[in-house]
């Protein structure tokens, strides 16, 4: 039997690290793969463990590629008072796309990342499916949703079934540099997290102020722009009204924000666009589930009721706080995702 081959894609980090140690003890000839998403790039840890291993490490320069699909996509999506998620999107474009390209185009029959999710096949409807890392507290099936059959039948998860700790002591135990690193806890090309001076040094100039309302339309105060808000936001308003006050929706055109009581905020019903179904076709009937609309959020028991061109209804069994548009809602029973699409109208 012909030996399998691997790509591995390679951060630097504690994660793709282990993937590439998993992969080849389980008899894969593994290559690596960095890829230079931005300016900022360091090479050295990736590289001393790819020569701890033994394996070639490629470079992929694909930041046009990055800068086109994720990057101005995020800074779009803010200016249209969308909060987007560009983890997602590279999973999508660059991890599991250009990344995959790549890897075929080199003779690999698989890529594997670091990412805690597992993947699976039913073999009665022969798709492949998405699930949930075992170890849910660590589990990233949220931010994979929006993968392909293709994608899906080239991808290895190798920490799927393993909890952080168990991954750094595998690093430790195997000597790589990576073993303790400090995961990243920011958006790769904003490692500060201000994201709004990332915003208006893209634009050039800072937004223009404008006003926050009440509920019943009344300005309380300026604000710094209203890109710089989130639905649900309650520190950074400056605001002092006697009781705490959240976003509550934005108008882009009229450039102001809406504020008022955390009840406010509740909601039970979202539409989702571009929506992907991996463990099932489309359905033709509404169809229970449990749903999460962020991806710190337990799964809410929900009805979904697909709709033509890509939408899908979803409607939860109880109230949700601060659903946000540009953000994903995901579908699961139990440890499988049914799949996904982006919130458009709350």
């Amino acid at each position: 039997m012909p030996q399998r081959k691997a790509l591995i894609a390679m951060s630097g980090g504690v994660d793709s690290s282990v993937a590439a140690c998993l992969m080849q003890e389980a008899g894969f000839t593994c290559v690596g793969a960095m890829m230079h998403l931005h300016a900022l790039l360091s090479t050295e840890d990736a590289q001393a463990v790819a020569d701890k291993l033994q394996i070639p490490l490629h470079i992929l320069d694909a930041r046009e590629t990055f800068r086109r699909e994720v990057v101005d996509d995020f800074i779009k999506s803010y200016e249209a008072g969308l909060t987007p998620n560009p983890c997602i999107v590279c999973n999508e474009k660059l991890k599991f796309g250009v990344l995959l390209d790549t890897a075929l185009a080199l003779g690999c029959d698989h890529i594997a990342t670091g990412h805690y999710a597992r993947t699976g096949y039913d073999e009665k409807s022969g798709r492949h499916l998405l699930l949930k890392a075992e170890n849910k507290a660590k589990d990233q099936s949220y931010f994979l949703y929006s993968l392909s059959q293709h994608q899906l039948r080239h991808t290895c998860f190798p920490l799927g079934s393993l909890s952080k700790e168990e991954a750094r002591r595998i690093a430790e135990g195997r000597g790589l540099v990576t073993a303790r690193k400090k995961d990243s806890q920011d958006i790769c090309f904003i490692p500060d997290g201000d994201y709004m001076h990332f915003l208006e040094d893209q634009r050039g100039c800072p937004y223009p102020a404008g006003s926050f309302l009440d509920l019943k339309g009344s300005p309380l105060g300026q604000h710094r722009g209203a890109v710089a808000y989130t639905r649900g936001q309650r520190k950074g308003l400056g605001l002092a009204l006697g009781s705490p006050v959240y976003v509550c929706s934005k108008d882009m055109e009229k450039n102001t924000v809406t504020v008022g009581p955390n009840e406010m905020l509740y909601s039970t019903s979202l539409l989702a666009s571009d929506f992907n179904w991996i463990a099932i076709d489309k359905p033709d009937a509404p169809l229970r589930c449990c749903a999460k609309a962020r991806s710190r959020m337990e799964g809410q028991p929900a009805t979904v009721y697909p709709e033509e061109n890509g939408l899908a209804r979803v409607v939860f069994d109880t109230p949700q706080r601060a659903i946000t548009t540009g953000q994903a809602v995901v579908l699961y029973q139990g440890d499988t995702v049914l799949g996904g699409g982006k919130i458009i109208v709350i």
